[in-house]
């Protein structure tokens, strides 16, 4: 843990203080150097932890840890020829990068983030950055399968002749919204509307849910199929579809809504942490809190109402990866005004920073 992180005065919105969630997160994950700990997997470092940080300190107006996180991470992720991010970083090793290829979704998170800093903050350099990185995400990651265009999760090593690999997690569309304003381009909308058929149709298995990787055939005719070369499961990198679909406006759609029948249907209520798409064999292991936190935010989407002290909090997480999808399903709760019976000084509107 790192104590030295303080807190400013906080601010409570119907059970979710966006604040509190933030140094709750920065006082266990966030490193003095500015880089976050996945606690899971070694003490790594990837773009993804450092764009949801940087996305959750911008919302709780921390502009010096937000500082600290961006310096880093434009430090030891840089790229020799785009403004995107290596999406990796390993402690202890000769080559802390090892890896060039960037993740999607880590550059769209801090894209997004610095989009709202540069605006909040009026600090130019944060918006000329998300600029060009938006830019470059269009030109390095979206791509034409058949008619369709498609977000990449890297720049390489998703596409060949046969084939186009997806992650219909990283598709977070409120992002993906706020960058088409800093870069204008057709293509975002197109990525938006494309996506929406794509998730109709990647439904697999008993339940009827998204794999964590989707195979396309590279011509664009017939439909994904769970990718080959990685586990054909409903699992840690899914969870986050019914996630951004929420946070997006989309809770209706019928991945939010098989995966509640999915989380509600066990016995004993106990949430596995994955299922098999093919076989419908299930983790030997409870989902964890973060996962809960999801399954609370699409319960409340649908049915347009809920409780925050319902909601998992961060500090319950038992390590990074639980902590980061509990945070950004408080987040997604504040941003829809869930259970908001009345908030700071009276002020009705949603909060968009």
């Amino acid at each position: 843990m790192f104590a030295a992180v303080a807190a400013p005065a906080q601010a409570s919105y119907a059970g979710v203080d966006l604040e509190a969630d933030w140094f709750a997160f920065a006082r266990r994950f966030l490193h003095p150097s500015g880089r976050i700990l996945d606690t899971g997997n070694g003490h790594v470092s990837h773009s993804e932890g450092q764009g949801y940080a940087l996305l959750a300190a911008v919302r709780a107006h921390d502009q010096r840890s937000f500082d600290q996180i961006l310096n880093w991470t434009v430090e030891a992720l840089r790229r020799p020829d785009d403004s995107l991010l290596a999406w990796r970083w390993r402690p202890g090793t000769d080559v802390p990068v090892n890896d060039m290829n960037n993740a999607t979704d880590g550059d769209i998170f801090v894209a997004w983030a610095l989009a709202i800093a540069g605006d909040k903050w009026r600090v130019p350099r944060y918006r000329a950055r998300a600029t060009q990185m938006a830019r470059d995400i269009l030109r390095r990651c979206v791509t034409q399968v058949g008619r369709r265009a498609v977000l990449l999760p890297g720049a390489y090593g998703f596409r060949n002749e046969q084939r186009v690999v997806l992650n219909l997690s990283y598709y977070t569309l409120p992002a993906l919204r706020a960058l088409s304003f800093l870069a204008p381009d057709p293509a975002w909308r197109r990525v938006e509307t494309d996506f929406l058929p794509i998730i109709r149709e990647a439904r697999f298995g008993q339940w009827g849910l998204p794999p964590d990787w989707l195979e396309l055939p590279a011509s664009g005719e017939g439909q994904g199929v769970p990718a080959r070369g990685w586990p054909g499961r409903f699992s840690f990198d899914a969870v986050r579809i019914p996630l951004n679909l929420c946070w997006s406006g989309l809770h209706q759609k019928a991945a939010v809504t098989a995966a509640r029948r999915f989380w509600l249907g066990q016995p004993h209520g106990v949430m596995p942490a994955w299922v098999d798409l093919q076989t419908g064999t299930q983790a030997p292991f409870a989902a964890p809190s973060g996962m809960r936190a999801v399954a609370r935010l699409a319960e409340a989407a649908q049915r347009g109402r809920g409780q925050g002290s319902d909601m998992p909090r961060v500090e319950e997480a038992s390590d990074y990866y639980a902590a980061a999808l509990t945070l950004l399903s408080r987040i997604a709760w504040h941003d829809l005004s869930l259970g908001l019976s009345s908030t700071e000084n009276g002020d009705t509107t949603r909060r968009a920073g």
